[in-house]
């Protein structure tokens, strides 16, 4: 199957220092792929440049067979919001709004009116088991709950890729085991591609493919 992300020759600079160098990289849909590596190697750096949010000094990356590079500001951010999702290691919610309004968040900002993208927050919700908690702040919740949330928000508007930057990290063992399994489960449900950058051999192992970063390379 042909990969629906794919990155070619990748090279990253912050001023002089080279973060990533090279990296080659391809995700077909419906794949969990683990990138992993200690603090500082540059998966991170990678994630967001496949993700869009960062452009890379060299190299490209396409998604859909379309480069990065030549979509508009504008093209890029609609992508980014409509067919991508993301989870981040400290879930990065908004906490004046309610679980259910962070997690329709994205379907709110692509239009859709409050009911039905309600709705769907809550379906997805409750399938990780958070039905009882949809009207709580999120300052309320604990760390393995307020996953969750974050979680639903990257699928709900089931997204072709999602993009997860250690997103068990803040979590202990029992917490992160449950976070990830349901995660992968429902992303799997729905035929989402996910990249994980894990420092955790644990998380990788639920993946389908695996790299390792070192020092900026991919392998």
């Amino acid at each position: 199957m042909d990969a629906i992300l794919r990155a070619e020759g990748v090279d990253l600079f912050y001023g002089t220092q080279k973060a990533v160098n090279g990296a080659d990289f391809s995700l077909r849909r419906g794949e969990v792929t683990a990138i992993m590596g200690s603090s500082g190697s540059g998966k991170s750096s990678l994630l967001y440049c496949l993700a869009g949010v960062l452009a890379p000094t060299n190299g490209s990356v396409s998604f859909d067979g379309v480069a990065f590079s030549k979509l508009s500001d504008d093209d890029l951010s609609t992508l980014r919001r409509e067919r991508f999702g993301f989870v981040f290691q400290y879930g990065e919610l908004l906490p004046e709004l309610t679980v259910e309004e962070n997690a329709a968040l994205p379907l709110r900002l692509a239009g859709q009116r409050k009911g039905p993208a309600h709705a769907a927050a809550g379906e997805v919700l409750g399938r990780l088991g958070m039905t009882e908690l949809l009207q709580r702040r999120t300052s309320q919740l604990s760390g393995g709950q307020s996953q969750r949330v974050a979680v639903a928000r990257a699928l709900v508007h089931r997204p072709d890729v999602v993009f997860a930057d250690e997103p068990t990290g803040a979590l202990d063992s029992v917490n992160a085991s449950a976070v990830l399994e349901e995660f992968l489960r429902l992303a799997r449900d729905q035929g989402t591609a996910v990249v994980i950058v894990t420092h955790d051999a644990t998380v990788a192992g639920h993946a389908d493919s695996r790299y390792t970063m070192t020092d900026g390379i991919l392998k």
